[in-house]
């Protein structure tokens, strides 16, 4: 390579930047301690890689125009000012300032790594030197000419992502790019690189309502191309937006957050007025299973763990096909000592506590209704505690019902605007985070029931999404920000992310929150697919699969709705009170399972041997790899499936293993064989489907006691 160059090497990657050549830096190498790389040769004239930042403001667009985020005329006219690095191998960092003569902005590239993490954090910095600059896109990262020079063209290269849906979440799916958007055109006839895109995006104040924020390029097994994974997530609790495309001989990537042309967003840039992008991961694996990998590790160190999320307690929550949002004192009594035989440490009183009759549009006080608990909620609360479990309570902090009376009695500055007029969405009114008024509500909210009814567990769901309104970026970081200051002052407090199920499930989010939910799905079959995806979009100690046995289930069902949640963290409900002693033995077999797999699992790593679920996949598997080398696996027969499937497991090929059923403690109809030679586990089922096993695999002549 010719040029300038900066390297920055970490325990986990080595990075290398063009900040010279008279060009806009970029990144032209990113390659794994281990040897995964994607690099290339420094290409001249029209295969200058791609700049590592694009930059729009009104009266600075892109030239050629069109619809792409790239070919920034800011974008192209940046040049390299300085850049240095940290010599802490724990906590490596980079800062790569650019700045543009025309207009007086300066971008800075921040790049933030963790230990042997083959990955890095990064985001820009916008600043200005005179003016004021209406900015109405900016990359957090982008890069580009060495995705194609491993030997494949981008007819060779592949989206690995995952569309996400209310009870449809986490649908993966492997597409080519020439068949979601980049058209093949003849490129040395048009003189112009194509203007075709693929963008996978989210709109609205729901961050996962359509898609995840992650995606993996990699070239398919069919481009005989030496393999790589380039990783990615954008970590926004709002709108975003990831885009691919194509240079004059190579592919880009781009990520960001709001943009002007999808989401309505701009800022205004000035001296002492910056603005900073929403943060991204991107990592490096040598597979689609292998980027997974990093990206577990890469959550894991950039997650603010307090000491009161180890304890992973078990939650049983009163909602899931059970009490449905009816829960009154009379009800809850005898859920609550059969949750507290079974061994749950934690019970969560759902929906409805707060309200008489129809409650939705009426929202947003949090108070007790009277004629739900007659001797008080506190006399419930106090129930759980007796019975040695935590109490937990579902809210919905981020909204006040349009017929609530403190719809009325708050400040208008404490709501949510688009245009002047407040907003309303599906019978509610979306509180805005950055009001004092509005911070000031919900810190009573919490002060009272954390600091008087001593709750150490909320539900905090959010069922409502609004479209596109000014400021909604800045709302984003506040709410953020309230959730840092809640959980400083109440150290104890657990907080669980939820949004109609997972339509918020973002890494802003699950940075500093302990769990997550997974789905509303009240289908067990269609949930196990729910359940199987999961580890791909959060860290499997966050995964709050539900697991609701009901007394009319078969045997079969009953197991499989338990096997949901065992690969994660169960998230129990039903009615146990109403079960047989039979029944109920089978759900507490479900929980020794289920803390067998807690012990390890905050330092396992999820694989998946049938490749990523599809939707409708027969047979569905998930593993998580313990730091032991044993392996925790859940196998799935859904309706459709054949008699057997063949599970490939390379970590013990040549190896003598032992496969024990972990849940159910017998193995009943199916039946297992280790081929050692192939590293594949031969799983058939005799019996009927819908079905499901948890399998412990571990090589022969090792201990079994975790």
């Amino acid at each position: 390579m010719s040029g300038v160059f900066a390297d920055w090497v970490t325990p986990g990657f080595s990075a290398r930047f063009r900040i010279g050549d008279d060009q806009p830096a970029a990144l032209v190498s990113f390659v794994a301690a281990g040897g995964a790389r994607a690099d290339g040769v420094l290409l001249d004239g029209p295969d200058d890689p791609q700049p590592l930042v694009e930059l729009t403001t009104i009266g600075h667009g892109r030239f050629p125009g069109g619809f792409r985020h790239v070919d920034s005329t800011i974008g192209a006219r940046l040049r390299p000012v300085s850049w240095r690095a940290s010599d802490d191998a724990t906590d490596p960092w980079l800062r790569i300032v650019q700045a543009d003569a025309a207009t007086g902005l300066q971008v800075e590239s921040v790049f933030r790594a963790r230990a042997d993490v083959a990955a890095f954090q990064t985001w820009t910095e916008v600043s200005a030197e005179h003016g004021e600059h209406v900015v109405d896109f900016v990359s957090s990262f982008a890069t580009g000419a060495f995705l194609t020079d491993s030997g494949v063209g981008v007819d060779g290269l592949a989206l690995v992502h995952a569309d996400n849906d209310w009870a449809a979440e986490s649908r993966w799916r492997t597409d080519p790019l020439r068949s979601i958007g980049l058209a093949a055109i003849d490129r040395e006839a048009q003189h112009h690189p194509p203007r075709s895109r693929a963008v996978v995006q989210n709109r609205g104040s729901w961050s996962t309502g359509e898609a995840l924020p992650i995606g993996v390029l990699t070239p398919a097994p069919s481009a005989g191309a030496a393999p790589y994974a380039l990783v990615w997530q954008v970590e926004h609790n709002g709108p975003w937006l990831y885009e691919l495309g194509e240079t004059r001989r190579h592919a880009y990537v781009l990520l960001s957050g709001p943009t002007d042309q999808e989401h309505q967003w701009t800022t205004v840039v000035a001296p002492g007025q910056p603005f900073v992008s929403v943060p991204v991961s991107v990592g490096i694996a040598g597979s689609v299973g292998g980027a997974f990998e990093v990206l577990t590790a890469q959550r894991r160190a950039f997650r603010h763990v307090r000491e009161a999320d180890r304890a992973l307690p078990l939650v049983f929550n009163d909602y899931m096909n059970t009490l449905m949002g009816d829960p009154t004192t009379e009800k809850l009594l005898p859920l609550i000592d059969a949750a507290a035989e079974a061994g749950a440490d934690l019970f969560c009183i759902d929906a409805g506590w707060y309200a008489e009759g129809h409650w939705w549009d009426t929202v947003g006080a949090w108070e007790e209704a009277a004629s739900r608990f007659p001797t008080g909620l506190g006399f419930v609360i106090d129930h759980i505690r007796s019975r040695g479990m935590q109490a937990g309570l579902w809210l919905e902090p981020e909204v006040i019902g349009i017929h609530s009376p403190l719809a009325i009695s708050l400040p208008e500055d404490a709501f949510v605007h688009h245009r002047g007029v407040r907003v309303a969405e599906h019978g509610r009114h979306l509180l805005d985070l950055r009001s004092p008024a509005a911070r000031a509500h919900l810190d009573a909210v919490v002060d009272r029931l954390v600091g008087s009814l001593g709750v150490t567990f909320f539900k905090m769901d959010n069922n409502t999404m609004t479209g596109p309104f000014a400021g909604m970026l800045d709302h984003q970081r506040a709410l953020l920000d309230w959730l840092d200051d809640v959980q400083a002052r109440y150290p104890s407090l657990l907080i669980e992310n939820c949004a109609s199920g997972a339509m918020r499930a973002d890494s802003a989010m699950l940075s500093r929150l302990h769990m997550q939910s997974t789905s509303d799905q009240q289908d067990p079959v269609l949930s196990a697919s729910i359940a199987a995806a999961a580890p791909a979009a959060m860290l499997p100690e966050q995964a709050g699969n539900w697991a609701y046995p009901a007394p009319s289930m078969s045997p079969d069902l009953f197991d499989l709705s338990l096997v949901n949640g065992v690969l994660g963290r169960m998230y129990l409900s039903g009615y146990l009170n109403e079960m047989s002693s039979s029944q109920r033995a089978v759900v507490r077999s479900a929980i020794e399972a289920h803390r067998t797999v807690l012990e390890v699992i905050e330092s396992s790593v999820p694989v998946w041997p049938l490749g990523l679920p599809a939707w409708e996949d027969p047979w569905l598997a998930l593993g998580l790899r313990a730091a032991s080398g044993d392996l925790y696996l859940s196998v799935w027969a859904l309706p459709g499936a054949s008699g057997s499937v063949s599970l490939p497991l390379p970590a013990f090929a040549g190896l003598a293993v032992v496969v024990e059923p972990l849940f159910p403690t017998a193995l009943g109809s199916w039946t297992v064989a280790w081929d050692a030679a192939s590293g594949s586990l031969e799983v058939a089922n005799g019996g009927a489907t819908p079905t499901a096993r948890v399998l412990r695999v571990r090589p022969e002549g090792t201990d079994t006691e975790h």
